[in-house]
């Protein structure tokens, strides 16, 4: 049974940090590209960031050079550092797995940041 749990989210003032990890078992973590999006309330869901089976990696622009992806396989985990926090980015953040044309979801962790 595939399943990915995420955890880490939580409430942080605007300019924090938090570390958003996702676990992956009954897949083979390390043939799957990861990625992590986010959803806020009444908008559709967007990615975040994404790392190839490779290490390559990808940001959406609004982003960049506050976030990080990495990925340690040994233990078929994703993680997602999130610096500089701001407002907007509350939301549920969600990790997925992907590989070939089918992506599969974990169930979600809230992040917070108060102003």
């Amino acid at each position: 049974q595939v399943q990915l749990v995420e955890s880490g989210g939580g409430l942080v003032q605007a300019g924090g940090s938090l570390r958003l990890s996702c676990a992956a078992s009954g897949i083979i973590f390390s043939l799957n590209a990861m990625e992590w999006y986010r959803q806020a309330p009444g908008k559709q869901r967007e990615l975040v960031a994404s790392i190839t089976s490779g290490g390559s990696t990808n940001y959406a622009d609004f982003v960049k050079d506050r976030f990080t992806i990495s990925r340690y396989n040994a233990k078929n985990t994703v993680y997602l550092q999130m610096n500089s926090l701001k407002s907007e980015d509350t939301a549920g953040y969600y990790c997925a797995a992907r590989r070939g044309g089918v992506r599969v979801w974990g169930q979600g962790t809230q992040v917070t940041v108060s102003s």
